[in-house]
């Protein structure tokens, strides 16, 4: 398939601003691809999609306070920092995005927060924008990633902040309830609709929970730029899958229950390792795997996702899950019934 087959309009007014209070309030549109059906419930109906030896499979990632304004050493001129990996604990390297980069050469000091609280030397330079620095901070790591969390702010994508400014609550918005691995950049945005009450209402009907992690990267939010989507190459995010959730999986698996994979970035993980046989296997190690029609997947029997903006890597996984054409539809649907999109928007379950 094309990259210009994934062109949409989407009115800019149906980019959801923020979240609406209660997370499994939003609006949950329900494909079933057997019946080719569209329903309109709400998030919290999902409760009447599964029952006793279901799994819902989810990534446990949480996003760090990843953006970091300061000035450049001498002139002052204003400078935005996007952490995106840390290279060396000890040695506190990381690879950054730095705007604008014209601006940044190797040996640039730039400097963070009140007194300096935080400065960093440009050691070296990857791409047009990337840059590698090292912070020099005199204190414990334990005292770094607290003056760092003090100082950053939560890296909501570029196209919501030309909407809005990053407020405070979004520190709390941007992240799901069951976040516990730090080192993503990017939220995994369909597990941001549950709730711990519908959580545990899930478990109540006999329904289980599978953590995997990976750390998602502003790869997902990167413009394609190329028609052939064969030549595309996705940036490489760390997943970690381990044995219990192996074994969580494939037993429904075996029992032929249902396997709902919450989001891309989780759909992305279980794809990455995947024995002969079709079952998850643990993982610890990095991917680049991009997902487009057509695609046979191995794990995933239902999916929860959100919907996506036009020509994003998320929607070509989506619809190589739910099919090309009935996704489509679904989504001229969605724009009539003025869903909410993006980051903040509205569910979809594909069953």
């Amino acid at each position: 398939m094309k990259l210009s087959q994934f062109r949409y309009h989407l009115p800019n007014e149906l980019i959801a601003r923020q979240p609406i209070e209660n997370r499994d309030d939003s609006k949950l549109m329900v494909l079933n691809r057997n019946k080719q059906t569209i329903e309109h419930k709400k998030f919290g109906d999902i409760l009447e999609y599964f029952s006793e030896g279901d799994v819902l499979v989810i990534n446990d990632t949480k996003v760090f306070p990843a953006l970091l304004t300061g000035e450049k050493e001498k002139t002052g001129a204003k400078i935005t920092v996007f952490l995106l990996r840390e290279l060396n604990a000890e040695a506190r390297l990381w690879d950054v995005l730095v705007d604008p980069a014209r601006k940044i050469r190797i040996g640039n000091k730039l400097y963070f927060g009140e007194d300096d609280a935080l400065v960093a030397e440009v050691i070296d330079n990857t791409t047009s924008r990337g840059r590698t620095l090292r912070f020099l901070f005199d204190g414990t790591y334990e005292e770094f990633k607290k003056t760092v969390e003090s100082l950053g702010k939560t890296p909501l994508p570029e196209e919501l902040q030309a909407l809005r400014e990053i407020l405070p609550e979004d520190k709390d918005w941007y992240q799901t309830i069951y976040a516990s691995k730090e080192g993503a950049v990017a939220a995994p945005t369909a597990g941001m609709h549950f709730s711990r009450e519908l959580m545990k209402r899930l478990e109540l009907k006999g329904a289980a929970f599978a953590s995997v992690t990976l750390h998602a990267g502003v790869g997902n939010f990167r413009a394609i730029d190329v028609e052939d989507l064969t030549k595309h190459k996705m940036d490489s995010e760390e997943v970690i899958i381990e044995e219990g959730a192996c074994r969580i999986v494939n037993l429904a698996k075996q029992n032929r229950k249902q396997v709902c994979v919450v989001g891309t970035t989780t759909m992305k993980a279980v794809e990455t390792s995947v024995t002969i046989s079709g079952m998850l296997k643990p993982f610890n190690g990095w991917s680049n795997k991009f997902v487009f029609p057509p695609y046979d997947f191995s794990i995933a029997s239902s999916m929860i996702t959100n919907f996506h903006l036009p020509q994003s890597p998320m929607l070509m996984m989506t619809s190589a899950f739910a099919d090309f054409d009935f996704l489509m539809k679904a989504y001229k649907e969605a724009i009539n019934e003025k869903y909410r999109f993006f980051t903040y928007g509205d569910a979809m379950l594909i069953l």
